[in-house]
């Protein structure tokens, strides 16, 4: 690949802003969809399950969209042919969704959403690598970062504002009816997603192959199993840093699961001493969508930081600090009975959740061979689908035999599982240029 220049700062705006459409679509989603489910019928029972979609799409998507893209150029580049094709296939899930006339179909449509979603996401990860020089990395993965932060607090706050800015009437929610606020939401998400995404893939050039690469590509013969096997392959060839890193996602990740499923329950019994179908549940779920957009509102803020403060420090250490507060953030929890006192837990997790989007991606990029850049960033996504998964299916049954069931206990096992994650990143070795790439 040709030299890399440093790019200005507007560049790497205008190479990230489609950011803030993707998670448009990932905040309607993780805001939204067990409601959605509800309103349709689905049991309480059902939900976790119908909530794999999304790490599991994940898993199988990303690689191979990440390996057709190293293996493509055209005339919109390497990258941006599937962050655009995604983008638009994404965008009319998020139109079809409020319109499923069952929760089945919801689901059905959750599996396209999550695929296109990762489709348009990943190669956004790989670009950044693929433009920038390593002294720019982190500031790269950071402005993404202020885009996810920054989305995620407005697309939380959507059906929100839908009502009381907006002035659209609460209308009745379930028995297959799902409410107008909830609908327009969606509506606007997907154009945002797409208007964002066209954004950048219209204001951003990427760096061509060399004649040899290019050449290769144009000589490669169509693959009926979609490359399957060499993903297998290089999984025997992962980089070190990447088992590294790996190790700080996965508790990582456990972290984050136990905040998302359980934090609402959670205050739900310990701040609101709420009962089932009360309207103290129904203020404490409120209370937990608005926390949730606190903490994406700190994360856009703190981006700013990220951007300034990695250019002295680098990534490592302001991660391991990061995760830091998220865990001191998360074991204050449990131990707070006034809800505004959850907001500064908020602060300490939007932090963590900052340097979480970001950092290891910039600690990783140096570490990975130019030419696999794309399945490589992909199969980095197995260390943050596999704790998802592993939680999914274990942490309900941890909490039921050894918790009595309390969900305020999983505020404590996150808390530690950030902490872990933050001694990890410490252990993290630093990368050493002359070790050969993709095997050190």
């Amino acid at each position: 690949m040709a030299h890399k220049p440093r790019l200005s700062f507007w560049q790497i705006w205008n190479m990230s802003f489609g950011f803030l459409g993707i998670q448009f679509g990932w905040g309607l989603q993780m805001a939204n969809m067990s409601a959605i489910y509800s309103y349709l019928g689905a049991r309480p029972s059902q939900i976790a399950l119908l909530w794999l979609a999304a790490p599991v799409t994940g898993v199988l998507i990303q690689p191979l969209i990440g390996q057709a893209s190293d293996r493509t150029w055209t005339r919109l580049g390497r990258r941006r042919p599937f962050i655009l094709v995604g983008a638009i296939l994404a965008s009319l899930a998020l139109i079809l969704m409020p319109n499923s006339p069952t929760f089945w179909i919801a689901a059905g449509l959750l599996w396209v959403l999550d695929g296109t979603i990762n489709a348009s996401m990943q190669p956004f990860r790989a670009m950044v690598a693929d433009n920038l020089p390593e002294e720019q990395n982190s500031q790269g993965f950071a402005i993404q970062s202020l885009f996810i932060g920054l989305g995620g607090t407005i697309a939380s706050a959507l059906p929100w504002m839908m009502t009381n800015w907006f002035g659209v009437r609460p209308d009745a929610a379930g028995a297959g009816h799902i409410p107008t606020s909830v609908t327009l939401s969606f509506y606007i998400g997907a154009a945002a997603f797409i208007g964002a995404v066209m954004w950048t893939v219209f204001t951003t050039k990427e760096i061509p192959p060399d004649e040899k690469e290019l050449a290769s590509i144009r000589s490669r013969k169509f693959d009926w199993t979609l490359g399957m096997g060499e993903i297998v392959r290089l999984l025997g060839h992962l980089p070190r840093r990447m088992w590294e890193l790996g190790l700080v996602q996965f508790f990582t990740w456990i972290g984050m699961f136990c905040l998302w499923v359980y934090f609402a329950p959670s205050i739900a019994s310990n701040v609101f001493h709420a009962q089932e179908g009360t309207v103290e549940m129904e203020a404490a779920g409120a209370w937990a969508g608005f926390s949730f957009a606190i903490y994406n509102a700190v994360c856009f803020l703190f981006s700013f930081v990220l951007i300034g403060i990695t250019k002295r420090t680098g990534p490592k250490l302001i991660h391991a600090v990061a995760l830091g507060i998220g865990a001191l953030g998360l074991l204050a929890i449990p131990v707070m009975t006034d809800k505004y006192w959850l907001l500064v837990s908020m602060v300490g997790i939007g932090i963590a959740w900052a340097s979480i989007l970001s950092m290891p991606y910039a600690m990783l990029a140096p570490a990975l061979p130019a030419d696999k850049m794309g399945v490589m960033m992909g199969l980095f996504n197995l260390f943050i689908v596999l704790p998802q998964v592993i939680a999914s299916t274990l942490l309900g049954e941890v909490i039921a035999v050894f918790f009595d069931g309390d969900p305020l206990n999983a505020m404590f096992i996150g808390g530690v599982s950030f902490a872990i994650a933050s001694i990890a990143t410490l252990l993290v070795v630093s990368y050493k240029k002359s070790a050969p790439a993709g095997i050190s």
